[in-house]
């Protein structure tokens, strides 16, 4: 048998029996980014319908920024949370260094940039649509972000799911500031990148094939639910 082969073999070997490893990684792995979508939801969505609808001097400046945020290099953002928390910051008397709340902190920052610039372009489309009409209903601008909010809401989980997929396939700022230790801050990303390296190649596929098959869970389930709203619900 080829070693490509002995290597599938045995990670789907040890998918099979799913140990108490795996398990504690995953669960790992979906508390922390599954905390950093929340975080994203609550600031991030009303951030980007903020951008949309106000009008403010350095709007534009701040649209540009937050679209530029999106593709921020997970590892700087790393470097800034672990500065932050460490000893020395501003935050460090707080001891969160290479905690899973250090985690959930760089994650938040690499999401909301990214789901408040999807809600912004989808919450602007829908503005130009509907702005004449909530100034004649005289709805306040607070009153106008929430509505459209709602009314957008089945279009807006495409912000939440690429959210989650950033989350969960981030490694470089996770590793610097959870420090990728065993059985305390080590997710399924960072335990391929470290059982790669040394070489247990079964191990790191079996993670990644649980990656992939729970990010594709969490999508579809997501649609499923956007469509089963959308026909209730309209």
């Amino acid at each position: 048998m080829s070693l490509f082969a002995a290597t599938f073999s045995e990670a789907f070997s040890l998918l099979a029996t799913f140990d108490d490893r795996i398990a504690e990684i995953v669960v790992l792995s979906l508390r922390v980014s599954g905390s950093a979508v929340l975080i994203g939801l609550l600031l991030g969505l009303p951030l980007g319908a903020c951008l949309a609808i106000g009008n403010f001097p350095g709007k534009h400046t701040l649209s540009v920024l937050m679209n530029g945020l999106m593709g921020a290099p997970s590892v700087v953002v790393g470097v800034v949370v672990y500065l932050l928390l460490s000893r020395s910051g501003p935050l460090g008397d707080y001891g969160l260094l290479y905690t899973p709340a250090a985690m959930v902190f760089a994650q938040s920052l690499l999401v909301i940039p990214l789901m408040a610039a999807i809600t912004r372009q989808v919450i602007e489309d829908a503005w130009q649509r509907y702005a004449e009409e909530l100034r004649v209903m005289r709805f306040s601008w607070w009153q106008s972000v929430t509505t459209l909010l709602y009314d957008c809401r089945h279009s807006l989980v495409v912000a939440v799911l690429a959210g989650l997929g950033r989350a969960m396939s981030e490694v470089g700022a996770v590793m610097i500031v959870g420090g990728n230790i065993d059985r305390a801050t080590r997710v399924m990303t960072t335990t391929i990148a470290l059982e790669t390296s040394k070489g247990d190649l079964p191990l790191a596929i079996a993670l990644g094939v649980v990656l992939v098959v729970v990010i594709l869970a969490l999508n579809a389930f997501a649609f499923a639910m956007r469509g089963w709203a959308m026909r209730r619900y309209g």
